[in-house]
Formats: structure tokens, C-alpha cells, sequence
């Protein structure tokens, strides 16, 4: 077999994966992910795999495919990438989003930071061990997943419901959204590993009122029952709840930093972060933020309904509470219902696997320390863990210390620099021997 060497492969392959477009836009009528998925079944059997293509809808497929371990009595290890992307405005950008031109260092396009780069990550890693005989210590599945940006109903969440039995023996896995450094100074980086993620509840609220002329009186005006509701939620403040990831996380940070912590004022901490106060600070508390507002047809006519959407993410462990309050704030005359509706997960920072993590990342980069967080958004990784998958967000990603990262996630002018994606197949490479 021809020899493969990652670190000169990754960046062609995230080029390529980002000039497939698998734009999603959440209703099923882009062009889905059917050639991003031949494209990389295609470089998994170029290395001897067995890759199947499963499309759970007309063009939306998914990936999967085993490499059997040293030693497959072993718990499976499943690594898992999303191949859709969300929608773009082209005139937005500085560089055309499916490009994939390299400039200043960087690979530009939407994808990659979320999450092509990871996919590339992955392949270029694996086909390199394959092409060398190296297999991992124990089996691995690759899991490359349509739908992430909209659930995953036609991705993870149909993976995880139809096909259950690729991952038979899958117990820990690793994805998205985590691995990424953060400067601290010269010499040292914090290194965020996703060990939490919020859960989701997209609402659709509906207030019923009589409808009539515009010029009369009317108390049962569904406009302003729905407005209020509205107002309270948007309004409301949310208390600080103290997961263990958060605290895990307050405690490393303010550790490192020589930050005085105050658990019973989180916020003042927090505030000190810098460029991770936005990410951290959504990890404090619940959140409801309305999003979209629809009612009425004419100036002069009242509508009967009236129907809001609210985006609600809900620490672990706060779900209840979460809905209550909501309810509260809703009140009597306006109903909800889900549009989108998922849990939120946590798992412990410690045990082989997070040594393996945290060991890879020191063996590339002396100043590196691995911290858990929460993510306030969700991943695929809600489905997987579904079937007993204890799972984090390690993308690994050394990064200048002036770039947004954490910013670009469905912004414009997304990019990754070359020099981190050399890195990330190192790590991960090291990583795979090491789990």
C-alpha cells in the first residue's frame, strides 16, 4: 500500500470536504450529504475498511465502518463527525464559503471549524495507521453523521434507533466541539474538552384570542397575550445552578490564572475570561431566548392566534425546573409544544480515556492543560450516549491566541489555520495509541 503520511494529507482533505456542498438548512431540501458521504467511504477503502453508505432519506447519508482493535475483547471507541454544514450568505464572505482556498495560514469555508475539519482529522489519521499496519489497541467505529445541524432525525438519532448494532460494544467515544487551546500566555494554553452539553428545548408558542376588527375593543387579544408571554420570558433572569463540569472548570481556570474564585458569585469570575466569558457564561444557567414571531394578516383585522418560538437550553440535572419556570412565565392563555426537544448529558472528567486525551495533548504541546466544560449548544453525542456511550468533545486544535474560535461556529469567514490541523492529526494519532 502506498504510504500515507497524515500531516501532509489532512489539509487536501478538508479542502475537499468543504467544497461538497452538504449545506442543511433543516427542512430536507439541500443537497443533503450523499456525495461528502461516497467521498469518504471512498479514502476508508483506499486503507482496506469496509465502509457502508446508509442514507436514511433521499440523499441524507451516513457513514460507518469498524477497524478491529489489538484486541477486540476490549470496549469499542467510536469517533464520530458530522458532514452537513449550516447555510451561508456567500456575499457575506471574504473567502467564498465552498472554496476551501487556503489564505494567511488558514483553510477558509463553511465547515471548517464546524466540524470538516474533525472529519479530515479522522481520516487522515486512520488512513495512515491502516496504510502502515498499525491498528488501535482496541476496535474503533467511524461514524460520519448526516442532519447534526437539525437533530440528527436523519442522522445519529437514525442511527442510534435503526442500525444500534454497529456499535455493538461501543462504550466511550469522542466528536466535536472540544480539544480546542486557549491562550493563556506564551507558554501556557488551556485545552477545553467537552465533558457536558445543555439540552434543548425549541418551542413553538401559541396564544388563541377572539378574532375581530382592529378598531374595536377586544380583551382577548391574542397579540398581546402571546407579546407579554414573550416580554417575561426574554426578561427573565435565570439563577445560577453550579454543575460539577462548571465547577470542575471555575476551579482549573481560576487555578491557572491566579483568579480569586467565589463560587456564590460565578459571574465575577467568569467575567474575567476574556474571549471564554461568552461560551462559560451560558453554561451558569438555564436560558430561554424567543427567536421568531408570527401573527396577523392586516393592519385592521385582529388575528384568533398569535405564535411565538422560543430556543431553551437546560443544564443537566435542571430540566424540570427548567420547564416549570417556563410554564410560570408562560401563563394561563399561551400553550407550547416542542419543535425540537432533547436532553442534556454529563459525564465525569477522569478515568483512562481522559488520561489518554490530556497525555496526547501535553506529549504536542508542553504548556497545555486539559479542562472540562459544558457546552451550551448540543451534538450528536446526545444520540450515541443513548445507547450507554460515555462521550466527549475532543477535536484537538492548537490555536493562536488572537483568533476567534469559538466565534466562527456558524459565523462568517470560518476558517482553521494549517499549522492546527497538523497538530490535531498528531494528537489524535497519539491519542488512538494511547486508548
Amino acid at each position: 500500500m502506498t504510504a500515507i503520511n497524515a500531516e501532509d494529507e489532512v489539509v487536501g482533505l478538508c479542502r475537499d470536504l468543504i467544497r461538497i456542498d452538504s449545506t442543511n438548512a433543516g427542512d430536507n431540501s439541500g443537497p443533503g450529504e450523499r456525495a461528502a458521504a461516497e467521498y469518504v467511504a471512498e479514502k476508508l477503502a483506499e486503507v482496506g475498511l469496509e465502509p457502508k453508505i446508509l442514507e436514511s432519506d433521499s440523499r441524507r447519508a451516513n457513514v460507518v465502518a469498524r477497524i478491529a482493535g489489538e484486541d477486540s475483547s476490549r470496549d469499542a471507541l467510536l469517533l464520530h463527525g458530522h458532514l452537513d454544514v449550516v447555510p451561508f450568505n456567500a456575499a457575506d464572505w471574504t473567502q467564498h464559503p465552498l472554496s476551501g482556498e487556503i489564505v494567511d495560514g488558514c483553510v477558509w469555508g463553511r465547515g471548517a471549524v464546524d466540524m470538516k475539519n474533525m472529519d479530515a482529522m479522522i481520516l487522515a489519521v486512520v488512513r495512515q495507521r491502516l496504510a502502515e499496519g498499525r491498528r488501535p489497541p482496541r476496535d474503533v467505529v467511524l461514524a460520519f453523521t448526516a442532519d447534526e445541524e437539525a437533530g440528527g432525525n436523519y442522522g445519529a438519532q437514525w442511527l442510534a434507533d435503526e442500525h444500534k448494532s454497529l456499535f455493538d460494544g461501543c462504550s466511550e467515544a469522542i466528536g466535536e466541539v472540544g480539544g480546542f487551546s486557549v491562550s493563556i500566555d506564551e507558554a501556557r494554553r488551556l485545552y477545553l474538552i467537552e465533558a457536558a452539553e445543555k439540552g434543548i428545548a425549541w418551542m413553538r408558542l401559541t396564544a388563541t384570542g377572539r378574532a375581530g376588527h382592529g378598531s374595536m375593543l377586544n380583551a382577548e387579544n391574542a397579540v398581546t397575550e402571546l407579546a407579554e408571554a414573550v416580554g417575561r420570558i426574554g426578561r427573565y433572569e435565570w439563577p445560577v445552578r453550579m454543575t460539577r463540569t462548571v465547577r470542575t472548570f471555575l476551579e482549573e481556570t481560576s487555578r491557572v490564572l491566579e483568579l480569586e474564585l467565589d463560587l456564590d458569585d460565578a459571574e465575577k469570575t467568569v467575567a474575567k475570561l476574556g474571549p471564554l466569558a461568552r461560551m462559560i457564561g451560558a453554561t451558569l444557567r438555564n436560558t430561554a431566548n424567543p427567536t421568531m414571531l408570527e401573527a396577523g394578516y392586516k393592519a385592521n383585522v385582529i388575528p384568533q392566534t398569535a405564535i411565538a418560538h422560543v430556543d431553551g437550553r437546560f443544564l443537566p440535572g435542571y430540566e424540570d425546573e427548567f420547564f416549570e419556570t417556563l410554564d410560570e412565565l408562560l401563563g394561563p392563555n399561551v400553550t407550547r409544544e416542542f419543535v425540537y426537544h432533547d436532553i442534556a448529558i454529563e459525564t465525569g472528567f477522569d478515568g483512562p480515556l481522559v488520561r489518554a486525551m490530556a497525555d496526547a495533548l501535553l506529549a504536542e504541546d508542553p504548556g497545555a492543560l486539559a479542562v472540562p466544560y459544558t457546552l451550551s449548544g448540543g451534538t450528536d453525542l446526545k444520540a450515541f450516549s443513548r445507547l450507554g456511550i460515555r462521550g466527549f468533545g475532543f477535536a484537538p486544535l492548537r490555536l493562536p491566541a488572537d483568533l476567534d474560535f469559538s466565534g466562527m461556529f456558524h459565523g462568517i469567514d470560518e476558517r482553521v489555520p494549517v499549522d492546527s490541523l497538523r497538530f490535531g492529526v498528531r494528537v489524535l494519532d497519539r491519542f488512538l495509541d494511547g486508548c
